[in-house]
């Protein structure tokens, strides 16, 4: 019997073993790719589509970004407010998404309707109408969005951070502006609605509750379209950096706080460095407890919170830090950053503070990985970076055996103030 007199022995985190439960991998007739797991206790499902449709596929500014949204806003047989009625009444949700590289339209559903829906999912992916009326309230819409976050200085800070980056002219770096907005017509749409989308590259991604004839639905629905599983060419887009490492803007004279932005280029996911920088940027700014946390909020008071993260674009990446603080503290607190930067490239890591943030890393993978829309998270992110299926398994071996020397090692290569570009709008 329990004895619930006694605790139970505490465990750390490091000491369980991880692994990434599989998933089940088959093809439609027409070659589209479907990557399944199934798992969880309750009747729902995710049903992700992507598309090769992102910004680095578009010809002009905001015609991917535009093209994902409006794919909700009519086909030949229901208009907008049909279309979002018939989700609803079955208490699913269709969401889109335009990245970089992709573009993505995502099922929440509960598996039981999954049959319902799909049909619908079709007429979308086959009769999308892109009405001028839908268009002119959305181009009116985002101009006024626009606008609104055009004042805040985070808003500012992170388009400007990817020009200094890539270059304005590269699909990573490039923004909105009220001009690429009046640039935009129905016919710019229909043809990359045409070519990325009836005639593009697809993968699908399902995970929840899957029901036993999921193969057959999906090959009812999609597995005649035109659908394609071959890569689709991109432009070789040029990397143009800026010139000025150092930038400082004014955007609001009577403004009482900063966006701050430092940033640097880093390799892509294939990189050897990159699971082993994962762990120090976790230490450096990857969770509450890290080093720029405890020092420039906890100790200085001169933010509400900072963090620094990779990014991971196909075939290349970005170290990113960012936080937002008070106009007369902004650069105290990327000085502060720069510290930091120092320590760890003068100093090792105690093993106190290492063990902790491996504790933190595995603990938080453990969280991650308890739900099957996760599971399915972590794979399509190995999938779409075309990472072989053994790259879960190394990152988790080097999070638990990656030590302080070669820590500082890291921060002594990449955690350089002349490597990063630093940019403050006020």
């Amino acid at each position: 019997m329990l004895n619930r007199t006694q605790a139970p022995r505490l465990k750390d985190a490091v000491d369980y073993s991880l692994s990434l439960k599989p998933y089940r991998f088959f093809r439609l007739t027409n070659g589209v790719e479907v990557y399944a797991v199934d798992a969880g206790p309750q009747d729902v499902l995710q049903m992700e589509m992507v598309f090769d449709a992102g910004n680095a596929f578009e010809n002009q500014a905001l015609v991917a970004a535009s093209t994902n949204y409006l794919l909700k806003n009519g086909t030949a047989g229901k208009n907008a407010f049909a279309l979002n009625e018939h989700f609803e009444y079955y208490g699913a949700y269709l969401n889109r998404h335009c990245y970089g590289d992709t573009g993505n339209l995502v099922l929440h559903t509960l598996t039981k309707n999954l049959g319902e829906l799909l049909p619908v999912m079709r007429e979308i992916l086959t009769e999308c109408t892109f009405p001028d009326e839908e268009l002119n309230t959305y181009r009116q819409n985002m101009l006024q969005r626009l606008a609104v976050n055009l004042k805040k200085p985070d808003f500012v800070a992170g388009r400007l951070i990817d020009v200094s980056l890539f270059g304005q002219d590269h699909p990573y770096g490039r923004f909105s502006t009220p001009e690429g907005y009046a640039a935009l017509h129905r016919d710019l749409l229909v043809d990359f609605y045409q070519r990325h989308y009836v005639h593009g590259r697809c993968r699908i991604f399902v995970a929840g509750r899957v029901p036993a004839d999921i193969d057959s639905l999906l090959e009812r629905n999609f597995g005649d379209l035109s659908l394609s599983s071959a890569p689709v060419a991109r432009r070789d887009f040029a990397i143009h950096p800026a010139t000025e490492r150092v930038s400082h803007l004014v955007n609001d004279p009577e403004g009482i706080q900063g966006a701050i932005r430092i940033a640097s280029p880093f390799p892509d996911k294939h990189h050897p460095d990159f699971s082993k920088v994962q762990v120090l940027n976790t230490v450096f700014g990857g969770y509450f407890g890290s080093r720029l946390m405890s020092n420039i909020r906890e100790e200085k008071g001169y933010t509400y919170g900072i963090h620094s993260y990779l990014q991971g674009f196909t075939n290349v990446g970005a170290w990113m830090i960012s936080t937002e603080a008070g106009r007369d503290v902004s650069e105290a607190a990327v000085k502060e950053v720069y510290h930091e930067m120092e320590r760890l490239r003068e100093e090792p890591v105690e093993e106190e503070e290492l063990h902790l943030v491996r504790n933190y890393m595995i603990g938080t993978l453990l969280g991650d990985l308890d739900g099957p829309f996760q599971i399915i998270g972590r794979w399509k992110n190995i999938i779409l970076h075309g990472l072989d299926t053994g790259y879960f398994d190394r990152a988790v071996e080097i999070t638990k055996t990656i030590t302080a020397a070669e820590l500082q090692e890291l921060a002594q290569k990449y955690l350089v103030p002349e490597r990063f570009y630093e940019l403050i709008v006020v």
